[in-house]
């Protein structure tokens, strides 16, 4: 993907397989997290609260990512097994056709400021 300016152009560049996961994660982080600044930033489109990245969000050749702060994916890294999701240390990976469950995106982006100094 070229470089991105906003969700929207973000969204709108991905392939359209994808395109109603990444609406929806954006949607559930919209709700999830208020008060929270959309941005761009390492070509993904973002949440920050008090200058820091909470969650991201990306789509990738065969799989969407889900990014929050390390702690939040460790909080809750029995969870996201017991989903069948795989995780890496401050994300988690998965086909558009087998999304994060809503609750759990929500937690997960609920999780990730509450490790934000400030």
């Amino acid at each position: 993907m070229a470089t991105i300016a906003d969700h929207d152009s973000y969204i709108a560049a991905a392939p359209e397989a994808f395109r109603p996961v990444l609406d929806h994660l954006r949607d559930l982080l919209r709700k999830a997290l208020p008060d929270a600044e959309e941005m761009t930033a390492y070509n993904m489109p973002g949440f920050r609260i008090r200058g820091t990245v909470v969650a991201s969000y990306a789509a990738f050749s065969k799989q969407v990512g889900l990014y929050v702060l390390a702690p939040a994916i460790s909080d809750h890294a029995e969870e996201i097994a017991e989903s069948g999701l795989r995780a890496s240390k401050t994300g988690v990976t998965f086909p558009p056709r087998k999304p994060v469950p809503d609750d759990l995106v929500i937690r997960l982006a609920r999780a990730s400021p509450t490790h934000v100094d400030g």
